[in-house]
């Protein structure tokens, strides 16, 4: 990694867009100075179009893109099942199926690509929450941090960033519900999660990656076992980031209101110390009182629209929420898309689907949906990273996208202009000229370099896996 430098006529800066910004990162790949207004000698390279921050990704399973795409099929039927048919949680059962069959070797095949597919797209850091852990008969692997150790190597070789969050599983339902068989490759006592992270602490130093934890959910982790292992995470690491599903579906805001009486966010909210080093992913179903107390807690909200609406989990209903300036950010949690753009659209016209008019999430002082949507799920995935990729400011990571200025979609356009049509009028990663981490180009016109070799391996893994 070297120093380097870079003009752009166009820059979003994280107050807005400014004119003529030369960018400039040291060795370390962190930037050292963001300098509006200047005049670049002869020798600095020029940016083939405005230069975006790199998008965060804060919610991600990597083994789910190995069956993406198919499960678009009924298995079943709405006549015979007292639920209406397929649902979130028969994709689960298909899930499980799949999970059952992982090897570490594939685990690592399928990241590799996933992670290259990331930053073709725009995302230049990840937030992998993690949970097969074991081998498939659920026995620990004679090095119980395989499975975690082949995402890293994973996130390394495709050059993306990597917030590690092993996750914490232990039942099946609110009230200590015993675990289920086809889960046994997820189960860790509480002892045995913190183990882990004490392992993985030195290893996740050495591949430059952030390392936190995820309750899986309120219904796989009792309130004892949450409380505990947080506060061993936290007596690791005070400021290590914790992830935690909650209210994605109706169901499970029922099973708590009948168990705890209450709703998830709300028993959450009530007793555990929710603050800024959480992330709350989803949290898809809440009443009003629940979305103004996780807007002034400072966690952020993890929205995942494309994933939650190829599940059919509902629509979170985010003007509310940002009016409080609640905090949020992007994930493509099951990828059945992998695309920086597709996931702020879909999360944008979810919220017009819903009140019936346009430009929802716009602000007074970002009148561009687009300007407003990037930057605060930079911020937002910032945050929940735990990592410095909180955009083009000195001290953060020199992760950067620069549109193409020659693209016919784009040319012409001024910067703002240029990142509403790539968002809302495009295709996404074909309008990318380059995407950076730590100041090192991973993609240039839309070719990461590994992308063929990577591409391969995947497909291959892929077949083993769905012919077993």
């Amino acid at each position: 990694m070297s120093a380097g430098q870079l003009f752009a006529h166009h820059a979003l800066l994280p107050d807005g867009w400014a004119r003529d910004v030369l960018l400039a990162w040291d060795a370390s790949g962190a930037f050292t100075a963001i300098t509006p207004g200047a005049t670049p000698a002869p020798s600095v390279p020029q940016a083939a179009g405005p230069v975006l921050p790199g998008m965060p990704n804060l919610h991600s399973h990597a083994f789910q893109r190995g069956f993406a795409g198919l499960t678009e099929y009924r298995s079943v039927s709405p006549d015979d099942d007292p639920a209406g048919g397929d649902s979130f949680w028969s994709w689960r059962t298909q899930m499980y199926r799949f999970a059952l069959r992982l090897s570490p070797d594939a685990l690592e095949a399928i990241a590799t690509q996933l992670y290259i597919e990331m930053l073709r797209a725009g995302y230049t850091s990840v937030c992998e929450f993690h949970y097969v852990h074991h081998d498939p008969d659920g026995k620990p692997y004679a090095d119980r941090a395989e499975m975690s150790l082949r995402l890293l190597r994973a996130a390394q070789a495709a050059g993306i960033g990597m917030t590690l969050l092993p996750v914490l599983y232990q039942t099946a339902g609110f009230g200590g519900k015993p675990a289920q068989h086809d889960q046994r490759r997820f189960l860790n006592d509480t002892d045995a999660m913190q183990a882990l992270l004490q392992k993985l602490a030195p290893h996740c130093t050495a591949y430059g990656a952030r390392l936190g934890l995820a309750p899986h959910s309120l219904r796989a982790v009792p309130p004892h076992s949450l409380t505990q292992a947080v506060a061993a995470l936290h007596a690791m690491d005070a400021t290590a980031p914790v992830h935690i599903h909650i209210a994605e579906q109706q169901k499970e805001v029922d099973d708590c209101l009948a168990t705890n009486g209450v709703r998830p966010v709300a028993w959450l909210l009530d007793h555990v110390p929710v603050d800024p080093r959480w992330c709350l992913v989803h949290a898809t179903h809440m009443d009003w009182d629940e979305r103004r107390r996780l807007a002034h807690s400072g966690a952020v909200a993890g929205i995942c629209p494309t994933t939650e609406a190829n599940l059919g989990d509902g629509v979170f209903e985010a003007a509310p929420y940002l009016a409080q300036q609640g905090w949020w950010g992007i994930g493509s949690d099951s990828h059945a898309s992998v695309s920086v753009a597709e996931e702020l659209r879909t999360f944008e016209y979810g919220q017009r689907l819903g009140l019936q008019r346009r430009n929802v999430l716009a602000s007074d002082k970002h009148p561009q949906v687009a300007d407003r949507l990037w930057l605060e799920a930079v911020a937002g995935g910032a945050r929940a990273a735990a990592r410095p990729v909180a955009g083009l400011a000195a001290g953060q990571r020199a992760n950067f996208l620069v549109l193409d200025g020659q693209h016919p979609t784009l040319a012409g356009l001024d910067g703002a202009h240029a990142l509403a049509t790539y968002v809302f009028a495009s295709h996404g990663h074909e309008t990318l000229a380059e995407v950076r981490t730590g100041g090192m180009c991973r993609v240039q016109h839309g070719v990461h370099p590994l992308q063929g070799d990577a591409g391969r391996l995947f497909a291959a893994s892929r077949a083993r896996l769905l012919a077993d």
